[in-house]
């Protein structure tokens, strides 16, 4: 009772990037910039897919809930990683407010990489079945899988955090991490973590091998009926389609398993916090920018929507300057 009680009562801060206050002024500007590109650009999506009704279609309607993920997964790790790096690592972080951070960034990591399982699935479909694609892929099939997605990411992300946080903790509380990443946090454990790194293990693997060997299926199939359309005009729009959620499936997974399918004998905390400012903040930005630019629909929507903001905020202007 005594320890869990001294446990409780532990606050951890985390290690700056730089002891010099002018670096760590820097690293917190771009940390900022990306933080904010990546909401603006991930809400720029949702809304362009919530306004135009052309773009009511099942890729689309996995794509703004894709954006919306990112915007809350990149905001359960931002706030608290900027006022750290502005305090150079005094802002001090309770146990709970670890845990919370730690559920939370589990949860919607984990949703997100089955959703990118899920939109794959979805252009299989839309590739390898065209004639039954609206009668497969039907509206409620399509609320199903994104609340299901949700659902894995909360039952695989409780009970690690769960385990994880029911270690005691010592006297070291400097966590080597801009966030109560698991593989950084379990480190400061003064107890055995082999049961604890083995339950993480399996749940990687769940989230990441898993819904990538979806993927990976579901692009033979797709590249196998690509390569039979006899048009080049829409072999061309296929793999146009396909290469934006490939971009982002490489980027994603890619980080992601370097950091949790790695043996934990061979981690190294530097590394794992540059990889890690690769998937929190770098490809939240990204994924707007690829699908923007790979998708022929999406970039005339936004062009329409911006051309049509910026016209009635011209327009508005004028009139109140001569009323």
């Amino acid at each position: 009772m005594e320890e869990t009680n001294k446990t409780a009562r532990i606050q951890f801060f985390f290690r700056p990037f730089s002891a010099d206050p002018k670096v760590q002024v820097v690293i917190f500007v771009a940390f900022l910039a990306m933080y904010l590109a990546s909401l603006s650009g991930n809400a720029i999506i949702a809304l362009t897919v919530q306004i135009n009704h052309s773009l009511r279609t099942p890729m689309y309607f996995f794509l703004a809930n894709l954006a919306l993920l990112e915007i809350s997964y990149t905001s359960s790790i931002a706030p608290l990683a900027l006022a750290n790096l502005l305090s150079m690592g005094k802002t001090p972080v309770s146990i709970t407010g670890c845990g919370t951070q730690m559920f939370f960034f589990v949860f919607l990591g984990g949703a997100d990489c089955v959703l990118l399982a899920v939109m794959a699935s979805d252009r299989f479909v839309a590739i390898c079945y065209p004639l039954r694609y609206t009668l497969i892929m039907s509206w409620p099939l399509c609320v199903g899988l994104v609340v299901g997605s949700l659902v894995l990411g909360f039952l695989l992300s409780l009970p690690l955090t769960i385990l994880i946080f029911h270690l005691p903790f010592c006297n070291n509380n400097e966590i080597y991490h801009f966030y109560c990443d698991m593989p950084a946090v379990m480190r400061l454990a003064c107890a055995d973590t082999r049961v604890h790194q083995t339950a993480l293990c399996i749940i990687s693997f769940v989230v990441l091998s898993l819904p990538l060997s979806l993927i990976s299926v579901s692009y033979i199939f797709i590249v196998a009926a690509v390569l039979q359309i006899r048009s080049e005009g829409g072999r061309h729009r296929a793999f146009s389609t396909c290469s934006s959620h490939v971009l982002v499936v490489l980027l994603q997974y890619g980080c992601t398993s370097f950091i949790y399918l790695s043996p934990s004998s061979s981690y190294s905390p530097e590394m794992g916090r540059v990889v890690s400012v690769v998937y929190t903040f770098i490809t939240p930005i990204l994924n707007p920018l690829i699908y923007s630019m790979r998708n022929k629909e999406l970039k005339d929507a936004l062009r329409k929507a911006l051309r049509k903001f910026f016209v009635g905020w011209f327009y508005n202007l004028f009139k109140s300057e001569h009323m």
